[in-house]
């Protein structure tokens, strides 16, 4: 399962990293933002004295109207008194913050639900069901965390009979729902029935425990599951180290080790530790054996080392770098979404059923473009190594929730039902910002195909940073242009020696140079170069030089800006790069709202007053892009006029800009000039009823360089929301430029779009043009 120990094997991250991030800026990861206006003297008036007295006494009147008036219907708990923090054992509550505010952050970040954390400091279990007990009024619902066992199963139960809102375990029924997904489909590939199977689980702990109970509600026979712990398997009439839970799950057979239990077995849930599932238990399993490895940081067994033995077996692990990855985050976000939507008074089995099923379901289906990650461009598609979603699947959101309240309604415990699922599904999709999953399925799909990355300003400090930080991600080989003994230098001042995959190139000592002068000395001589200024370049300009790597096949991608303004990194990287043939080199800016939601906005950084056959280039460019990222673009061409009012002959371009698209009969909604407000806001364009919009517009295409930068610079400094970019599109090969003020995470991200745009052109050079775009 996810929730386990940090291994930075498998996470692609440092201690000093997380430790950096942790504290950087407003220490922590959360922070109250504020949903009403309160700008002035009324504004206060209406949300706090006088005003504020009106929702208290209609609340008192009618209790369920504090879901109407106040935060408590999108607001969970995430409580926690530190006996069990991840797989690190016993570390008190205060130590258990970092994961408890992790855990808010997750619940916003896939369903758009607030939170709060609570670290009780008590180990005793009356202490912490009596503080939690009464904090009913402020929550819809309660994810306890990292408790441990047997201590668990009692507060759980407790707080279950005496609140009327869900509290939910996540340790428990998290895992056991994701499991039993996978586990649904691995019985479909393989021809079982749940009512048939033989299943073997190695941990009586809270997960073990909640899987054997979840599958026995699915139609597992009882007898057909043993549970077994570290004194071998849990059996009618041990003794030793027996507790109220593990007797529930007792049976009737004469196998008294793993080994013995494994014998004939169909499946095998591990939730214990490293190497618990040797090869020899694998062989004595049935044809076609399900091995779930789910300790962490590492499994039971590799998948590797069960393969060896036996070829046929769909493994799942709890660990990123392997597929079928059995994830938390799948679960306890939309499971919660659910039951707060319909206000459920308990999160029940018939809940935690559809979720399963829900799960399963979803991942037979066709994997859209921008969730594919699978390594060397092959599609992720429903078989042994794909039987659990990916993690950042949009349509979670979308058809998970849904499947939680239709159970919660159908059970009796929704006190609010939704007549109407289908819109409510609909509805969900756009909590979401689709476009930052799409960024991460980038990540996740560079990582699978890694390569090789200029870095031009290789003696910056923040350089240095970042290459270190790229290669530890797992992005590729990043190239450090720069003389040696500075770049050493800088790496030892951060405390870092030389690591391993890290390259350094000085521009001066390469035995490329000479090629590269030649290079540039055949594109640039009858454009005022002589030979000797091309040997400088090659010599002297790390971006030229970096540029010259790139064309020449030496590098897959370059990644500049911390030291030059964008307008002289763009001249260097000219004299080495063109623009691909037929397109518009231009920038593109994603504007990643606040509460879900994606503006992408163009040109941001190439074109001061674009003529109107750029500004066609540029919107198909633009509407390309959104389309890769998984939003069907919507254009509007911007200006201070909206159709022709006031008329001005600035707007001309605009207009035509307007025709010639409609000519080309392009594959996406456009219209234009029009103002800001007419692009995002239904009630303005509803004044024109024969704009050709049908929704708000999410791709932005400016009339000039200055508009554009300013609104994306000026926007997110005036609240909510932040920018990704300018990308660089539209060349030959992949090159982007970071801002002067660019911090170390925006040196990778670009760095590694650069990377992702290196991987389409090799993968798939029959679509290169597009995917430039």
């Amino acid at each position: 399962m996810a929730d386990g120990i940090v291994d930075t094997r498998t996470a692609h991250i440092s201690a000093e990293e997380a430790l950096a991030l942790h504290a950087m800026g407003r220490p922590g990861k959360l922070e109250t933002r504020i949903s009403k206006p309160l700008t002035t003297a009324r504004d206060l008036s209406l949300a706090y004295s006088p005003g504020v007295a009106e929702p208290c006494l209609r609340i008192q009147r009618d209790p369920t109207l504090a879901y109407d008036y106040t935060t408590r219907g999108n607001m969970v708990a995430v409580i926690s008194n530190g006996t069990a923090v991840l797989g690190l054992g016993n570390l008190g509550a205060l130590a258990a913050k970092p994961v408890m505010e992790g855990k808010v952050a997750l619940f916003k970040r896939f369903a758009d639900i607030d939170g709060i954390d609570l670290e009780i400091s008590t180990e005793d279990v009356d202490e912490f069901v009596g503080a939690v007990r009464f904090l009913g009024a402020s929550f819809g619902g309660i994810n306890l965390e990292d408790i441990k066992a047997p201590e668990c199963f009692v507060i759980e139960q407790r707080l279950r009979e005496l609140m009327d809102i869900p509290v939910f375990h996540d340790d428990q029924h998290g895992t056991a729902i994701v499991a039993v997904a996978g586990l649904i489909n691995a019985c479909h590939l393989t021809g079982r029935g749940l009512h048939e199977i033989r299943l073997v689980i190695n941990g009586a702990g809270a997960a073990g425990v909640a899987c054997a109970e979840l599958l026995k509600a699915m139609g597992v026979r009882p007898e057909n599951v043993l549970l077994c712990d570290t004194a071998g398997v849990i059996y009618q009439g041990r003794e030793k180290g027996m507790n109220q839970w593990k007797s529930g799950h007792a049976v009737r057979t004469e196998a008294r080790t793993l080994t013995q239990a494994l014998e004939g077995a169909d499946v095998f849930f591990g939730l214990s530790v490293k190497g618990a599932l040797t090869p020899e238990m694998v062989r004595r399993m049935a044809a076609k054996p399900i091995i779930f490895a789910m300790a962490n940081p590492d499994p039971e067994i590799t998948p590797e080392q069960a393969r060896a033995v036996r070829p046929d077996a769909i493994i799942a692990t709890g660990r990123s770098d392997y597929p079928n990855q059995v994830n938390n985050v799948l679960g306890f976000p939309y499971i919660f979404r659910g039951a707060l939507d319909v206000r459920a008074r308990t999160i029940n089995d018939a809940m935690k059923i559809a979720a399963a099923e829900a799960l399963a379901m979803l991942a037979r289906e066709d994997v859209p473009d921008e969730v594919n990650t699978a390594a060397a461009g092959s599609r992720l598609k429903f078989g042994p190594e794909y039987i659990i979603p990916n993690a950042f699947d949009p349509r979670l959101i979308s058809h998970v929730p849904p499947a939680v309240a239709r159970a919660a309604m159908e059970s009796g415990v929704a006190a609010k039902p939704n007549p109407d699922l289908t819109r409510y599904a609909r509805g969900l999709s756009g909590r979401l910002n689709r476009t930052a999953n799409a960024l991460e399925t980038i990540m996740e799909r560079v990582r699978g195909e890694p390569k090789r990355v200029v870095f031009a300003e290789g003696e910056e400090e923040k350089v240095v940073r970042a290459a270190v930080a790229f290669r530890n991600a797992g992005f590729g080989t990043p190239i450090l242009i720069g003389r040696e003994d500075r770049v050493t230098a800088t790496m030892a001042s951060l405390g870092l020696t030389h690591p391993e995959g890290i390259e350094i190139h000085n521009a001066r000592l390469s035995s490329a140079n000479r090629a590269y002068a030649d290079y540039l000395y055949s594109r640039l001589q009858r454009h005022g170069f002589l030979a000797r200024d091309c040997q400088r370049m090659a010599n002297q300009d790390r971006n030229v030089f970096a540029a010259c790597m790139v064309a020449m096949g030496d590098a897959d991608a370059m990644v500049t800006g911390v030291t030059r303004s964008a307008s002289v990194c763009l001249e260097d990287i000219g004299r080495a790069i063109d623009p691909a043939p037929g397109l518009i080199p231009f920038g593109l800016t994603l504007m990643l709202g606040e509460h879900g939601g994606t503006l992408f906005v163009a040109d941001t950084l190439i074109h001061e007053r674009p003529t109107s056959e750029q500004l066609v280039g540029i919107a198909k460019g633009a509407a390309a892009a959104a389309r890769h990222l998984g939003v069907e673009p919507r254009v509007a061409l911007l200006s201070h006029s909206t159709f022709g009012n006031p008329r001005h002959p600035t707007v001309d371009n605009l207009r035509e800009t307007v025709a010639i698209l409609q000519r080309l009969k392009v594959d996406f909604e456009l219209d234009g000039e029009m103002s800001p407000d007419v692009a995002l806001d239904p009630a303005y364009r509803a004044l024109y009823p024969f704009c050709r919009l049908t929704d708000t517009a999410n791709v932005l295409v400016m009339p000039g360089l200055h508009a554009a930068h300013i609104a994306t610079r000026l926007a997110p400094k005036l609240g909510g929301g932040s920018a990704f970019g300018p990308l660089l599109l539209g060349l030959r090969r992949p090159a982007q430029i970071v801002p002067l003020d660019a911090s170390v995470s925006q040196i990778v991200d670009l760095a590694c779009l650069a990377a992702y745009q290196a991987l389409q052109l090799d993968s798939r050079p029959e679509r290169a043009r597009a995917v430039v775009q």
